[in-house]
């Protein structure tokens, strides 16, 4: 499969920073080689320093990850999976259909009720 340098590079001018740092440091792995130095020089362009990238991986560390080694999705947004827990698969939004696991990130992460451990 041929790469599309230039298609990654206005695809990472887009991306929000975070997406970046997300892609060079959680995702990295999973990510072509050959966009690794361009997401890296849109990074740089943004005034984002070597120390800042190693301050996003450390809050980044306790991302979930499968036995393959691939990293586990937030089961509403593209950020890497921090926890994981039970909830309902809704059906149109609106009618609950059975109960399964989700992982979620830090933002999505549901609030614990009281009462539960």
């Amino acid at each position: 499969m041929e790469i599309n340098v230039d298609r990654i590079r206005s695809n990472a001018q887009k991306a929000t920073t975070e997406d970046l740092l997300d892609r060079v440091t959680v995702y990295r792995h999973e990510m072509e080689l050959a966009a690794l130095p361009v997401l890296e020089a849109e990074i740089a362009s943004r005034g984002i320093s070597g120390e800042d990238v190693e301050a996003h991986l450390d809050a980044r560390k306790g991302a979930m990850n499968r036995e393959d080694g691939t990293v586990v999705k937030c089961a509403k947004c593209h950020r890497p999976a921090m926890s994981e827990g039970w909830g309902w698969h809704w059906m149109f939004g609106k009618i609950p259909v059975f109960p399964r696991r989700f992982a979620w990130c830090a933002e999505h992460r549901p609030e614990e009720k009281k009462g539960e451990a």
